[in-house]
C-alpha cells in the first residue's frame, strides 16, 4: 500500500511541474516579450523569418499554462496603424500601468531606427498609435549605435523608466502619462568593458527587480551569431550604476543539443511565488549556417537564483 501511495505522490507532483517543448510559439518569431495579467500570460515578439529582418507588424500570443499558446492576431501594423513607421517592427515591450497597455516597439522611420508608443484598454489589443516617436536621437555624449530594443520597469513606489539602444544602454524616467521621458533623468548605464566571451555589451536590456537588488541582463554578440548569449550585472538603483557580475554569463549556447545564439530575453515572475522563468529567442538550428540573424524562436526555461541573490546559470533545454 505504501508503495502505491509513493507512486501516486511521484505522478502528483510532475503533474503539477511545469513541464516545457522549446520552442513555445510557431513559426519564427524573436526579442520575446513577456507579461503576465491577471493570471494570464501574453507574449510579444519580433515577427521573424523575414529577410533583412523587415517584418513590419507586431502579434500577440496568450496561455493560461506557459505550455499551449492561443495566436491573438496582429496587434499594431506600423505601415497601417502609424504615421512615422515604415516598417522594422522590432523588440517590444509592454507595461500595465492606471488599467492601460502601453506597448513600446521599434520602427524605423525611413531615415533612422526611433522608439514609439501604443495605447490599448486589453493586452490582446487593438492599440493606437501615439503618433509620433518618443524617442529618436541617441543620448548626449553617444556617438554611435541605435534607438531599438525598448524595455520598460515600474518600481515599488509607481514610478516607471524606459532603456534602449544597440550599442549604448540607456535610461531614463517615464512621465506619468507613459507617452513622455523626462529629458533631465535620462542616463547612459552601458557596461564598461568586457569582450565577446562574457559581457561586451551589444543590446537587449531587460531589467526586473527581487529582494530590492535590481537585476540588469543584456546581450553579447550578434544576434546572427551562435556566440550570442545574455549577461547581467545588478544595481541599488533602477538608473545605476551597474555592477557587473562577478560571473556574468547566464545564457548561452549548447552546440551539442542544437543550441545557438540563445538571447535577447525578457523576465517572467509567477505571481505570489519566488518563481521565475527566462523568455528568450535562440537561432532555429536548420538555419545556423544559412541567415540564421532573421531565423529566430521563441524558448522559455526556468530563472533561478543563489541565496545570496546572484543568478544561477540558465540550461537551455529543447
Amino acid at each position: 500500500m505504501e508503495k502505491y501511495s509513493f507512486i501516486l505522490l511521484l505522478h502528483l507532483l510532475v503533474a503539477f511541474q511545469i513541464v516545457f517543448s522549446n520552442p513555445i510559439l510557431p513559426e519564427m518569431h524573436a526579442d520575446p516579450e513577456v507579461l503576465c495579467d491577471e493570471n494570464k500570460y501574453y507574449i510579444y515578439s519580433t515577427t521573424d523569418g523575414v529577410a533583412g529582418w523587415g517584418g513590419y507588424y507586431f502579434t500577440c500570443y496568450s496561455s493560461e499554462d506557459l505550455k499551449t499558446w492561443k495566436y491573438e492576431g496582429i496587434i499594431l501594423d506600423l505601415l497601417k496603424d502609424t504615421k512615422w513607421a515604415k516598417g522594422n517592427a522590432w523588440a517590444p515591450a509592454i507595461e500595465k500601468k492606471n488599467g492601460k497597455y502601453y506597448f513600446y516597439y521599434s520602427g524605423d522611420d525611413g531615415t533612422q531606427k526611433s522608439i514609439g508608443v501604443a495605447v490599448s484598454e486589453s493586452p490582446s489589443g487593438p492599440f493606437v498609435d501615439f503618433g509620433q516617436p518618443i524617442i529618436n536621437k541617441r543620448p548626449s555624449g553617444v556617438s554611435g549605435g541605435q534607438q531599438i530594443d525598448v524595455d520598460v520597469f515600474t518600481d515599488s513606489d509607481n514610478q516607471s523608466y524606459i532603456y534602449w539602444g544597440n550599442g549604448y544602454m540607456a535610461g531614463a524616467k517615464l512621465n506619468e502619462d507613459m507617452v513622455s521621458i523626462d529629458q533631465s533623468s535620462i542616463v547612459v548605464l552601458t557596461p564598461k568593458g568586457g569582450s565577446l566571451d562574457d559581457y561586451a555589451y551589444r543590446e537587449g536590456t531587460y531589467v526586473f527587480k527581487r529582494n530590492n537588488i535590481y537585476y540588469f541582463l543584456w546581450s553579447v554578440d550578434d544576434t546572427g551569431s551562435a556566440n550570442y548569449h545574455v549577461a547581467y550585472g545588478t544595481s541599488n538603483s533602477p538608473l545605476g550604476p551597474i555592477k557587473v557580475a562577478d560571473d556574468p554569463v547566464i545564457l548561452i549556447q549548447r552546440s551539442d543539443d542544437k543550441i545557438y545564439g540563445p538571447g535577447h530575453n525578457s523576465i517572467l515572475k509567477i505571481p505570489d511565488k519566488d518563481e521565475w522563468y527566462i523568455v528568450y529567442h535562440r537561432i532555429n538550428p536548420a538555419y545556423i549556417k544559412f541567415n540564421p540573424g532573421f531565423h529566430r524562436e521563441v524558448c522559455i526555461d526556468k530563472l533561478e537564483f543563489y541565496e545570496d541573490g546572484r543568478i544561477k546559470p540558465v540550461t537551455p533545454t529543447n
